[in-house]
């Protein structure tokens, strides 16, 4: 796919054009068609939920998938994590988990009569944290800092995490005992929030077949490296996005705020969120563009979960989804030609 803007290949800045980023589109659809075909073999009918996901790495965000036992949320992550050549680790939200558990702790070592720091299972690449609202409000605040930049103090001590980093936290939202609910500050933290569903009887027929003799899961090999994810990133920043979808996705995330059942809109760091997201969600097309399409396509898992309700709003068990769907409709997607990032023909709005 050509651009009319440049024909060149990597202006300063790192930003690709022209033919070399025609080529790394498609590295990163055949990347991303392996990775989605590799998790298909242990998750059954959740192409969707799979796709968001690669969004999200794609995106360097973290994921909260949130929905009632049983659904395949951890063996979800868990795909996924061992489908990519990388450190991958649990976290296993407990009331006992402290702080140093989940960050590292230092210790003195008797042989080199010396402090040293032993890491803990958040310097993974990908670290499952299952079931993090049964940890304790103390212990979740240890992963502040790694969720928003990328790094762990321990001691007075800053270490950088590895990139790529990704969290991926589980949560059952209908049990309250024994749990500690996520404050804002950690939700905002969550590039989506993604709920698996119940399959339908097809797959649920399939997935008794699969599982029947053998779990897949145990013999997953990789199918890529996190180099691999690292050579995508400029890819997926390089996707053009024209003023017009710019300023859509900004009124629509202003429109949050300004809505009368909402106490709490979404942030800047929310637009920034939705932005990045919606450059993956275009490149996974096979696009060098960004359609509204797009933004409407990720604002649920991007935004919803960022909103704070109204007390009002909330004893009337309104629905920031509801409200965020509302916001959606009563904001006017732009209608001009926004093809002209692009020379040749669209691939369309859809996921390969």
């Amino acid at each position: 796919m050509s651009s009319d803007r440049d024909q060149g290949s990597a202006p300063a800045g790192g930003q690709l054009t022209g033919e070399a980023l025609a080529e790394g589109l498609e590295r990163l659809g055949a990347t991303a068609r392996m990775i989605r075909a590799n998790v298909e073999r242990v998750i059954v009918g959740k192409a969707a939920t799979i796709d968001l996901l690669l969004v999200a790495l794609l995106s360097e965000g973290n994921v909260l998938i949130e929905d009632v036992p049983g659904l395949g949320k951890t063996v979800l992550a868990k795909a996924l994590a061992r489908s990519l050549d990388v450190p991958f680790a649990r976290i296993q939200g407990t009331a006992d988990l402290l702080p140093g558990d989940v960050t590292g702790v230092s210790y003195f070592s008797q042989k080199l009569s010396e402090f040293e720091f032993r890491p803990g299972p958040i310097f993974a690449n990908i670290a499952l944290a299952d079931e993090i609202n049964r940890a304790t409000p103390r212990t979740q605040s240890a992963l502040l800092e790694a969720m928003q930049e990328r790094q762990v103090t321990v001691d007075g001590a800053t270490m950088p995490l590895p990139r790529p980093f990704m969290l991926i936290a589980t949560q059952n939202p209908i049990e309250l005992e024994g749990t500690f609910p996520l404050p804002e500050a950690q939700l905002d933290r969550f590039l989506l929030r993604l709920r698996v569903n119940y399959p339908t009887l097809d797959e649920e027929r399939a997935i008794l077949g699969r599982f029947k003799l053998t779990q897949p899961l145990d013999t997953l090999e990789p199918v890529a490296s996190g180099e691999d994810l690292l050579r995508l990133l400029p890819v997926v920043r390089s996707i053009y996005v024209s003023p017009a979808v710019t300023d859509y996705l900004l009124t629509l995330v202003r429109a949050t705020r300004e809505h009368p059942d909402v106490e709490l809109g979404a942030s800047p760091r929310a637009s920034l969120a939705l932005y990045r997201a919606a450059q993956a969600y275009a490149a996974l097309a096979g696009r060098d563009y960004m359609l509204p399409d797009d933004v409407k396509a990720l604002a649920q898992s991007t935004l919803a979960h960022r909103l704070l309700l109204t007390v009002q709003s909330s004893l009337q068990r309104d629905s920031a989804e509801r409200i965020l769907e509302s916001a959606l409709h009563s904001t006017p997607a732009p209608v001009e030609d926004l093809r002209r990032a692009s020379a040749g023909e669209a691939s369309g709005a859809g996921l390969p």
